[in-house]
């Protein structure tokens, strides 16, 4: 048997292993001067037509004059950006289509804005995609040789910046934890514990500049190293801790042990409110908690897999297709790294619930999921479908206050609490119910058919008979927030 001191080394051992691994996917912080470069590209974006022009179908059908009009673009994309800083040298450039003495300007403005969304997935919705096409254009090897230099540079992570400056034993320090923990409003939280959270917290971040400060990393690089997995450890208690949350949920109300009753049974029935799959109370329980659980193993390992699917996207030795889907024409790519990842994190799912109910197909560069790109936003979404849900359940109490809702509320279901377990009750049923598609191979029982059945879901709540407390509550929207 180990002693408490072996034990103690043991666990230090562990955290110390799980800072490293993870501070290889976690991007630096932007600094103010990499904030303007932000907003410069993301102007250019949002009235860039690149997608129109280049990904219609009369570009698909002659390859040459794709090609021809993804240069153009390309050039025109460029152009712009070195007019923006410097007039002469875009005004010669753009006249002599020279960008390849310009590489150190071109790269790190797209390593910036991808830093920046992967670190902020709510953002840039309606620009993001449309750089990575382009930068998926420009990297092939075609289209670098007639550049002549490549726009796309390796994303800066806090492991790389550590280990150029010869400072790794940061991430093996006892104070990293407390350094980069998130202070949580969480309630019966008194306003003193939190005070002595933050305390604890600006305390341990000077401890780690002071020590482990150097020539070539001074106190405020070293700083933004720990911001940055601060931001990651915020990114978690946003996206992966509503997941807890309904994991708790499910298992505190719905119970799969006990006989449910009306109110607390799971049960559905193929054929039924739009229901394609038939499960019992049991088998429901078990299919809704292994979904949630897989949920949030993509939520807690999303910067590693956003890192991934980024790759397979734009790395040159990997090829797309232009092809009719069946909702449109879209690329269609392989991912083999992130579809790697994704079957290890389904096993690690699998091993923690036990028997799996349903498929385990992992729809990836198909005519379902078309790339890493189409991917990473679905279950980037996962937070915006739960968050609404959480914080209407959270405000019914206080709703409850209000005489003529708390009249409807307890005439109609008895109360908040009973009001509270029949939202939950019509989520856990039919938000993973095999709804959403028009036949069973695209919805179903599958890895992404779970995720789609969620998002119709959603789009029936209008017609539910608790919808008036979203209303109220103002968390009508499940679509988070397009734009900074």
């Amino acid at each position: 048997m180990w002693s408490s001191t072996e034990e103690s080394e043991t666990s230090k051992a562990e955290l110390a292993a799980f800072f490293t691994e993870r501070a290889k996917y976690i991007p630096l912080r932007l600094e103010l001067r990499e904030r303007s470069y932000l907003k410069l590209l993301e102007g250019i974006l949002h009235v860039s037509e690149y997608t129109e022009r280049v990904d219609s179908a009369a570009m698909a059908r002659s390859p040459p004059k794709r090609k021809a009009a993804i240069l153009k673009e390309l050039h025109a994309v460029l152009s712009g950006l070195l007019l923006s800083c410097d007039y002469e040298a875009g005004q010669q450039a753009m006249a002599e289509r020279a960008f390849a003495e310009y590489p150190d300007f071109f790269a790190p403005l797209f390593e910036v804005t991808r830093r920046y969304k992967i670190m902020n997935p709510e953002k840039m919705r309606n620009t993001y995609g449309k750089m990575m096409w382009m930068l998926q254009d420009a990297n092939t090897e075609e289209m670098v040789e007639e550049l002549g230099f490549s726009m796309v540079a390796p994303i800066h992570t806090v492991h790389a910046k550590l280990k150029a400056c010869g400072a790794l034993a940061l991430l093996q320090d006892d104070q990293i934890a407390t350094a980069t923990q998130v202070v949580t409003p969480d309630p019966g939280k008194s306003r003193y514990t939190i005070q002595r959270e933050i305390k604890q917290k600006e305390a341990a971040i000077e401890y780690l500049a002071r020590r482990y400060r150097s020539a070539a990393l001074p106190e405020e690089e070293l700083k933004q190293c720990l911001y940055s997995i601060a931001d990651n450890n915020a990114y978690l208690y946003q996206a992966r801790d509503p997941v807890d949350k309904m994991i708790g949920f499910l298992r505190e109300h719905f119970p799969s042990s006990d006989a449910p009753s009306a109110t607390t049974s799971l049960a559905i029935s193929g054929g039924e409110s739009g229901a394609r799959l038939t499960h019992s109370h049991q088998k429901q329980y078990a299919f809704v908690l292994q979904s949630l659980t897989l949920w949030r193993e993509i939520a807690n390992d999303m910067f590693r897999l956003w890192y991934l699917a980024e790759d397979d996207l734009i790395r040159a030795s990997n090829p797309y297709e232009q092809r009719d889907t069946g909702q449109g024409l879209h690329r269609v790519q392989h991912a083999p790294r992130t579809t790697r990842a994704m079957h290890q994190l389904l096993h690690t799912t699998q091993a923690k619930c036990g028997s799996w109910v349903g498929s385990s197909l992992i729809h990836l560069g198909d005519s379902n999921v078309p790339n890493a790109l189409m991917f990473i936003d679905k279950y980037s979404q996962v937070e915006h479908i739960l968050q609404p849900i959480l914080a209407t359940l959270a405000a019914l109490d206080g709703l409850h206050g209000d005489a003529a809702l708390a009249r409807w509320m307890d005439s109609t279901y008895g109360g908040v609490a009973p009001l509270r377990v029949a939202i939950l009750q019509d989520f856990f049923r039919y938000a993973f119910d095999g709804s959403g598609a028009d036949n069973f191979f695209d919805a179903g029982s599958c890895i992404d058919g779970r995720l789609t059945s969620a998002w119709n879901w959603c789009s029936t709540l209008p017609t539910k008979p608790f919808y008036i407390v979203f209303q109220i509550t103002g968390n009508t929207t499940f679509n988070g927030q397009f734009q900074d």
